[in-house]
């Protein structure tokens, strides 16, 4: 902490979120962040009307799908495509999460944008940096595949990523 008081250590992994650059952020890794065969922890962030979401509610029970995303991203925009279409293949049979980093944009601009373009999935709202430690995202476009168990099968950034393979692995095809 700063002897202003302003730092604190969800503001210190955002700033690293923001701060993240190099030849990683353009192709997908088979091991970034969080570690392959790690059991994510559920963690309580906010839909974008504030109520709070417990991901505990698809971690442990069904195969989960997550981005950290933002306005701002064109990584992200690129993958739009490809996580529409491995949603209209699993169905219902994979949840897919968009978790909206609390950088450089707002609630607001989060909903507009979505309002607009559909989301494949839920967007939360990680305000104080709780999933971007606990899935340990190295940028945004980041990718987190689990499987029924919890456990992370896939992690990957940048629109060069092995999605379809990552969720047709988590449904045992």
């Amino acid at each position: 902490m700063t002897a202003s008081g302003w730092a604190t250590p969800a503001l210190a992994g955002l700033l690293a979120l923001i701060s993240f650059t190099g030849p990683r952020a353009l192709a997908a890794q088979d091991d970034i962040g969080i570690a392959l065969g790690a059991k994510a922890s559920p963690d309580v962030l906010e839909d974008l009307d504030g109520a709070p979401v417990d991901l505990g509610r698809w971690i442990g029970r069904k195969p989960l799908l997550v981005e950290f995303w933002a306005t701002w991203c064109p990584l992200c925009e690129q993958l739009m495509p490809r996580l529409e279409a491995a949603k209209r293949r699993a169905g219902e049979r994979v949840e897919f999460v968009l978790v909206a980093v609390a950088v450089n944009q707002s609630k607001r601009a989060v909903r507009r944008h979505f309002e607009k373009h559909p989301a494949p999935g839920p967007v939360l709202w990680d305000t104080e940096g709780r999933a971007v430690r606990a899935f340990q995202a190295p940028s945004t476009s980041y990718v987190v595949v689990l499987d029924r168990s919890g456990r992370v099968v896939y992690t990957g950034i940048g629109t060069d990523q092995k999605i379809e393979e990552a969720v047709a692995r988590v449904l045992g095809k």
